[in-house]
């Protein structure tokens, strides 16, 4: 499993993992179950890889934001997304201090924690991951 062909699909839960791409849809298949699924084109589709954090100093792209997360929990799955807004911005705050809490909401770190723990209950090791260097067009959470 490569983080940069994992997906977020507005409407779905959980993530995705590109499979496929036909002339008017991507054929994904589900980390939680394996079911492949296709997604048309009038569906809107997140690349992981291009979501970054507001922090103080300069956006933190998810990835280091995931390695940071992984090496707190020794590679492990986080606490429940289900948690209080209180522990749910402690724990973030101890992974990522630096991290706008005036723009980044609760609703944005609890998708984050979620997507942390299918992540790692999927097989994903972060500490073999490359951080790519792409500041180009990245989305904001």
């Amino acid at each position: 499993m490569e983080f940069n062909k994992i997906i977020s699909v507005t409407g779905k839960p959980g993530l995705f993992e590109v499979v496929s791409q036909s002339k008017n849809a991507i054929i994904v298949s589900a980390l939680s179950d394996k079911k492949r699924i296709a997604i048309n084109a009038t569906q809107n589709v997140s690349l992981l890889e291009n979501i970054a954090i507001y922090t103080f100093e300069e956006d933190k792209p998810l990835l280091e934001v995931f390695k940071a997360m992984f090496e707190k929990t020794g590679g492990k799955e986080a606490i429940s997304h289900k948690e209080s807004a209180k522990k749910l911005t402690d724990f973030f705050a101890d992974v990522l201090p630096e991290y706008d809490a005036e723009r980044v909401y609760s609703s944005n770190i609890k998708k984050v924690i979620q997507w942390f723990n299918i992540l790692v209950s999927s097989g994903m090791d972060f500490s073999k991951i490359e951080t790519s260097v792409e500041e180009n067009t990245e989305e904001k959470a």
